[in-house]
């Protein structure tokens, strides 16, 4: 799989994470939860996971396709190297708010 449409699944799910009705919601009300978004993130990539990993299993019992399984397992690395990049860039935030003389 090339890294170009790995790539490009990424920006999809990350699309599909922007346009969900929960998302419309919380953009309306007047107090958006964060912490809610954070869950429903994580959530996805475990249930990405879990679904890779099903994959894998069903290959094992020859009732799956080698590609099937690369390219859940590959989906699924890019969607929690995100969520690892996402985690920094939000730990390097905070670092430098505290840095910030009062």
């Amino acid at each position: 799989m090339s890294t170009a449409a790995v790539a490009a699944n990424a920006y999809r799910v990350a699309q599909g994470l922007a346009n969900r009705p929960e998302a419309r919601q919380i953009a309306e009300t007047a107090k958006p939860d964060f912490g809610q978004m954070v869950r429903q993130a994580i959530g996805d990539v475990v249930d990405q996971g879990r679904q890779a990993e099903n994959k894998s299993l069903a290959y094992a019992s020859g009732k799956a396709d080698v590609v099937d399984v690369v390219t859940a397992v590959a989906e699924t690395q890019t969607a929690f190297e995100t969520m690892v990049t996402l985690r920094d860039k939000v730990i390097a935030a905070y670092e430098d708010i505290m840095k910030m003389p009062i």
